[in-house]
This record gives structure tokens, C-alpha cells and sequence, in this order.
């Protein structure tokens, strides 16, 4: 495949993953976790048809993978939500279960836009609002509080263009306008796909014990899907 002119923007699907508390890993333990977050990354991805001449290839980020999938009628955004999340959702639960000294919990964010590449990589707003999404305090909580090791944030723009409009496998009602980010002066949100509450440690959940969302209060519906200017 030609690579685009410098500089020049190109339409990506954004898919990050981020590994919840990397740091407090010892580093042998951590290349034992790299090694299987790709194998269960490339797996989930292959399931979705994305192989490796329909994406970039994926991107270190230390404690986690991005991964830019390119447009094509083969690679709808919706395979993203309805086949490649779930299955990456099923195969970190088939992996700690079978490995339960290195198990992985995952945050991920899905998010759409134009990146730009130079000669050192791929940058641009929509990396930029990828990373702010999948690192937001929200985010962290929903997966500190939830029995999966999985928890998702998608973008407006995603959740209005393909989640909202529903589908055979993506319930809207599922996801909650709980991230709120700003860049360079713009607010933007980001929807949670609802966690499972986790189990108490010696039975099942207690019925008294907070929600597993998030406290911060969403946005109301009017207001969900519109960007407001926030000051620099």
C-alpha cells in the first residue's frame, strides 16, 4: 500500500488499551504481560476480520497497544464494537482464568477521526482525544468497580453515528455520557459501556454497596451528543 503524502490526514478507525495498574507490575512480570496483551489483541482483532493489511501496525504504548484500522467496506465500525470488543473481552477472561498470577484488566476507547503521519508516527486531535478518553478518572473507576476485565469508552461522534442508532448487538442503553474531556477548548464525551458490579469477597454482590458507576453525574440526554466551549 502507498503511504499518504506527509502530513496529509487520513481517515482511521482509533482503537486504544491500557492495562490497569501497569506501574505496580515488576518488569519480569511485565513481559510476561506484554506478550500475552498482543496475543489477545491480534487474536481479537483477526476474529473481527481486521487483519494486518487492513490496519496500521499496532503501536507501543509502554502499557498498552493503539491500533488504527483503515477504512473499507470490510472494516465497518461497527465490527469494532459488536465482534472485536466482545471477543477481547472473552479472551482476557479465558486468559485469567487459566493464568490467574498474571491476569489483565483492560481499559479501551474507540474513536474515529482523521490522523495525520510524519516520519517519527501518527499524530493528531483525534489520537489526542483517543488517549484523554481511555486515561480519564471515570474511566479508571468503572473498571476498578466492575467484575469484567474489560471496560469500554467509545466517543460522541461513535456512540451518535453508530451505537445510538442501535443494532443486533450494540444496546445503547448499555452506555452512560459519564467522560467528560477537554482540547483545546472544546468539551467532548465520552460514553461507558456499563460495568458489572464485582462480587464481594466472600459471596455475591452485597445489595447495599454504591453503584458500579461512576459518582460524577452524566450530562442530561438534550445535552449528551452536543460539544460545548469550554474556556482555554
Amino acid at each position: 500500500m502507498r503511504r499518504p503524502p506527509r502530513h496529509a490526514p487520513c481517515h482511521r478507525a482509533i482503537v486504544a488499551v491500557d492495562v490497569e495498574a501497569s506501574t505496580a507490575r515488576r518488569n519480569p512480570d511485565k513481559i510476561t504481560l506484554r506478550a500475552a496483551l498482543y496475543e489477545i489483541v491480534e487474536a481479537a482483532l483477526h476474529t473481527g476480520g481486521i487483519t494486518r493489511r487492513r490496519r496500521d501496525p499496532l503501536i507501543n504504548c509502554g502499557d498498552g497497544i493503539l491500533t488504527l484500522v483503515r477504512p473499507g467496506d470490510r472494516t465497518p465500525k461497527t465490527v469494532l464494537l459488536d465482534r472485536v470488543i466482545p471477543e477481547l473481552g472473552r479472551l482476557l477472561a479465558e486468559h485469567n482464568a487459566h493464568r490467574p498470577a498474571h491476569r489483565l484488566r483492560l481499559r479501551a476507547a474507540v474513536h474515529a477521526g482523521e490522523v495525520h503521519y510524519d516520519r517519527h508516527g501518527c499524530f493528531g486531535e483525534a489520537v489526542d482525544l483517543t488517549f484523554r478518553l481511555l486515561d480519564s478518572p471515570e474511566l479508571k473507576q468503572a473498571l476498578s468497580r466492575s467484575a469484567t476485565p474489560l471496560t469500554l469508552v467509545v466517543s460522541d461522534p461513535v456512540y451518535q453515528s453508530i451505537i445510538r442508532p442501535g443494532g443486533d448487538r450494540i444496546d445503547q442503553n448499555r452506555f452512560r455520557p459519564l467522560v467528560h474531556v477537554t482540547i483545546a477548548g472544546q468539551c467532548h464525551h465520552g460514553w461507558v459501556q456499563a460495568p458489572q458490579p464485582a462480587a464481594g469477597r466472600n459471596g455475591p454482590p452485597d445489595r447495599e454497596r454504591r453503584s458500579a458507576w461512576p459518582t460524577r453525574s452524566p450530562v442530561d440526554s438534550g445535552n449528551a451528543g452536543r460539544a460545548e466551549k469550554m474556556p482555554s
